[in-house]
């Protein structure tokens, strides 16, 4: 399935936003900061780039169910998306 901007959405919003935070985070461990600040930041970058994971994947669950409902064979089987959904959990 290709991954276009429409088709994916708010996940791309949220990458960009994991984006600015791990350079943040990258920052504060240059710059010797508070290693309890730097892992909670760390955790919220890893929250961010998971939603986002999980955002691709039900966009493609919608995209493959819109096929279906006009009669189009999907770009993806469900066992094709629930293997990317595993690897994600």
């Amino acid at each position: 399935m290709e991954m276009t901007p429409e088709l994916v959405g708010d996940a791309l919003v949220r990458l960009r936003r994991a984006q600015g935070q791990l350079a943040a985070v990258i920052g504060m461990i240059e710059t010797g900061d508070d290693c309890a600040t730097v892992l909670t930041q760390l955790a919220a970058v890893s929250r961010a780039l998971d939603r986002a994971g999980f955002k691709i994947v039900a966009s493609g669950m919608r995209h493959c169910q819109a096929a279906r409902d006009r009669g189009e064979e999907p770009p993806m089987t469900e066992a094709e998306l629930e293997k990317l959904f595993l690897a994600l959990a």
